[in-house]
């Protein structure tokens, strides 16, 4: 009778197709498909984040073995003064190797340092000074284990027989004997990884005084403002004998100048905040690089350059040691002094270094002059100014 009166009585809350009970159980379901959609979301999400990571991470290879090399010197090697301040020596390697940088002439079994810049990094990360080295000039190598394994003895040479001898170990420990600076950091790059970053922000853009129709460096180029990709930026700053004055003084301030407009290009909204641009240009600056250790993997670097971001570009500078022709050999630089002194102190010690555009090459200054407000009898000597060029300047203009 129950059951009888059970089946009679209308529906019951919860039981019926079209119930509240049905409703609430519906927006249960729901509630936990959407749950697993977010959370396979998240995990895919995570899965390709850390896939990212990892690869970008593993294109960058880790210099162990000069690694092992600079702990071996350790003892003989410059103390760093200020805390926080960072010296990152950058290595452009001229190999051949592999066949992306064939085209650029036959591999011998050996590379060169084509071009190599001391960066300075101040310990407030409020400004960023980088200074050419020239590959020609006159210097001390130290005995450096060569990649056979046997040592090379100590001689007096160019300087970018230290990467030959040495790779970017004897490279390193040149550098701080002729500076007494400590190099914290090291990056090597090879022609494929410049061109690659260069691409990966469509292009930089410069400007030509003068045309250039240059076969070696398999360059025509019209004068004005005009975007290079990564062949011709290759070109634009390795060429020597045919544009400028055929210097490599010359050359270095053109490759200083690239490099302006390059942090220019990539400090672009367009490009730091695009997530679609920004990918390959982390692709780009990571596939061909050998760093320290300590920098080999995005965090390693990202550690290093995440305040870079707040330097004015007016602070981004770029000079060449003070150097001049070499007495015993025209086609050879030495340094000149005591300006060359006064640089490394100011890097040693973090203190500004001033540069204009229109300089003196030399890095001299002017005669000590009367300070303002104070007794014409007592003379304070100016900072010294090199002769450079910032991120911010148009070379247009």
């Amino acid at each position: 009778m129950v059951a009888a009166v059970g089946y009679r009585v209308g529906p019951v809350a919860g039981a019926s197709a079209s119930g509240r009970g049905l409703v609430r159980r519906r927006r249960r379901r729901w509630v936990r498909i959407t749950a697993f959609g977010v959370t396979g979301l998240l995990v895919a999400a995570g899965g390709i984040g850390w896939a990212v990571y990892a690869k970008l991470s593993g294109n960058i290879t880790p210099d162990e073995a000069a690694a092992a090399e600079l702990a071996r010197y350790d003892r003989e090697r410059p103390t760093s003064l200020v805390k926080d301040a960072r010296n990152i020596l950058l290595i452009g390697s001229d190999s051949r190797e592999g066949s992306d940088n064939a085209r650029y002439g036959r591999d011998s079994g050996t590379e060169r340092s084509d071009t190599t810049i001391l960066l300075h990094l101040s310990a407030g990360r409020d400004s960023a000074t980088a200074v050419s080295i020239p590959r020609d000039l006159m210097v001390n190598l130290p005995g450096c284990r060569r990649p056979n394994g046997s040592r090379s003895a100590p001689r007096f040479a160019m300087f970018n027989q230290a990467f030959q001898l040495g790779g970017s170990a004897c490279t390193i420990r040149t550098v701080e004997k002729l500076t007494d600076i400590r190099v914290d950091h090291h990056v090597v790059v090879d022609f494929h990884g410049f061109k690659e970053m260069v691409d990966a922000v469509d292009g930089v853009e410069v400007c030509l005084r003068q045309p250039i129709d240059d076969r070696a460096a398999k360059l025509r180029l019209p004068a004005g403002r005009v975007t290079l990709d990564g062949e011709q930026a290759l070109g634009y700053v390795r060429a020597r004998k045919t544009l400028g004055d055929g210097s490599d003084t010359e050359r270095m301030e053109r490759q200083q100048r690239f490099l302006g407009a390059l942090v220019n290009k990539v400090r672009s909204n367009d490009v730091l905040l695009n997530p679609v641009k920004l990918y390959p240009v982390l692709d780009a600056a990571t596939s061909s690089l050998t760093t320290d250790p300590e920098l080999a993997s995005l965090r390693g670097l990202y550690a290093l350059v995440r305040g870079l971001r707040d330097i004015p570009m007016e602070q981004v500078q770029f000079l060449t040691v003070p150097r001049e022709s070499y007495a015993y050999d025209a086609n050879r630089d030495q340094l000149v002094e005591p300006a060359a002194k006064r640089l490394f102190e100011r890097l040693r010690t973090d203190t500004p270094v001033v540069v204009e555009d229109n300089g003196p090459r030399d890095g001299s200054y002017g005669d000590s002059h009367p300070g303002p407000f104070r007794d014409p009898a007592v003379t304070v000597s100016p900072p010294p100014t090199f002769r450079g060029n910032t991120a911010a300047e148009d070379t247009c203009e």
